[in-house]
């Protein structure tokens, strides 16, 4: 079967695969791009099936290559002969299928075919580090994100990051691959403040506390605050520097580290972007890449999204435009497992029917509810029965998680800049977070130290 391929290869190279393909092999070369604009024109225009890209391309990032694979164009690598860090450029740029330039017309053919071969749901081709500081052997597979409720020294000790001799016990056997990808939450909510930055940061704080290596991403592209609820720098590089690096191809497992530093033990943290006018540097392609490989760095990735679940890229004209939502469109879709944010009062619980309706039409896991800043004086008497019966009857949920309405403890770890488990560790909000967290973890919620005490 003929198949269409366009070339986007350095003069030095193109002549010569040019006549490979022509000769020895059943593509047809449908045009010779000589940059990367014509490359994506030619791609939107439908004339091409493959291309053929060279590491030297210039602009090419993770950016273009989503945009080849959004008009089912499938993508060869093409780096120089011998040179190892050009073929490492091509696969950190997520290429999985690189051949060298003067490759023969079999190896060229068998690129080709490839492509279109079924693919094994077990592989991986994302996952391309073993360790901060450790090239995982070229091409090797990992498997998907593993079981939930383990705990495992593969992640290595307080850093969170996984040790050397972990990784290698799992080369092996592709169960353990699979067991050591980690777990990313996403927390969303509608417009109207119902608490998904503090949801998000102590739950990340308290998963960390039960042992759970854990990272917490502000990915809110309206008002980001992690940084400055931490009492951290609002300038540090972050996940604006994280999806920059995966967007050139340069971010690997020990990048990703340094940039997520740990703020306790067992909790790291990839501060978002200070100003919400740098929304365009969060491309959904490069965050993506960040997500996964935070899955090896951590046991749970918390995500702390931006409420709008508008897509946007449908009133531009310029499909490579960037997307304001694309970061929680993005967190959503990637998400293990989906925590809806709603205010325990009569807006705050309409606010989030509405917006259950708009994410049933969003990718992602079917969330699990919770309704925080619940208090009987905003909706009476014996609240969480009341707003159970609420939400059975116009949204169809029945076991939503409760999160008792405490202002003074808030108020007491944001004016310090910490978690409630270091600024108010006896308040009854952070004792329903434990048992939140708990439950994601699979193990049994902790008894409080006056009812051991007591028994």
């Amino acid at each position: 079967m003929s198949r269409s391929v366009v070339t986007a290869v350095s003069d030095r190279w193109e002549s010569v695969l040019v006549t490979t393909l022509e000769r020895g092999t059943d593509a047809r070369i449908a045009r010779r791009c000589p940059d990367l604009a014509d490359l994506l024109a030619v791609a939107g225009s439908g004339l091409a099936e493959v291309a053929l890209v060279s590491a030297d391309l210039r602009s090419l990032d993770r950016t273009a290559l989503d945009h080849l694979r959004e008009c089912s164009v499938a993508v060869v690598g093409i780096y120089p002969p011998g040179d190892e860090q050009a073929e490492l450029h091509l696969r950190q740029l997520g290429i999985s299928t690189v051949i060298p330039a003067d490759a023969s017309a079999e190896v060229v053919q068998d690129a080709l075919d490839a492509l279109y071969a079924v693919p094994d749901p077990r592989l991986d081709a994302e996952a391309t580090w073993s360790a901060p500081g450790e090239q995982r052997e070229a091409g090797r597979p990992n498997a998907g994100p593993g079981s939930e409720g383990r705990h495992d020294a593969r992640y290595g000790g307080p850093s969170g990051a996984p040790s050397r001799a972990s990784d290698q016990a799992g080369t092996d056997d592709q169960p353990d691959v699979a067991e050591r990808l980690g777990t990313i939450i996403a927390v969303w909510g509608p417009a109207g403040a119902p608490g998904r930055t503090v949801v998000a940061l102590n739950l990340a704080s308290e998963l960390a506390r039960l042992g759970q290596p854990t990272v917490l991403v502000d990915a809110d592209t309206y008002g980001g605050c992690i940084a400055q609820s931490l009492s951290l720098l609002d300038e540090a590089p972050g996940l604006a520097a994280a999806t920059r690096s995966a967007d050139q191809g340069t971010l690997d497992l020990a990048a990703l580290a340094r940039l997520a530093p740990e703020v306790s033990a067992g909790l790291r943290v990839l501060t978002g972007i200070p100003k919400a006018e740098r929304w365009p540097e969060l491309r959904a392609a490069a965050l993506e890449h960040v997500l996964t490989l935070t899955r090896r760095l951590a046991r749970f990735t918390v995500i702390d999204c931006g409420f709008s679940l508008e897509d946007d890229e449908e009133l531009s004209y310029d499909t490579l435009a960037p997307r304001r939502n694309a970061a929680t469109l993005t967190s959503l879709a990637v998400a293990d497992q989906v925590l809806a944010i709603g205010a325990g009062d009569p807006i705050g619980l309409q606010r989030l029917v509405r917006g259950l309706q708009e994410l049933g039409t969003v990718a992602g896991p079917a969330p699990t509810v919770v309704i925080n800043k619940v208090r009987s004086s905003a909706v009476g008497i014996r609240p969480e029965p009341r707003i159970r019966e609420a939400l059975t009857r116009f949204a169809g949920i029945d076991a939503p998680r409760f999160l008792p309405d405490d202002p003074s403890s808030m108020d007491s770890a944001l004016l310090a800049g910490q978690s409630l488990a270091e600024a108010a560790p006896d308040s009854i909000v952070r004792k329903a977070l434990v048992a939140l967290a708990a439950e994601i973890c699979g193990l049994p919620a902790p008894t409080s130290g006056r009812r051991r005490r007591l028994a």
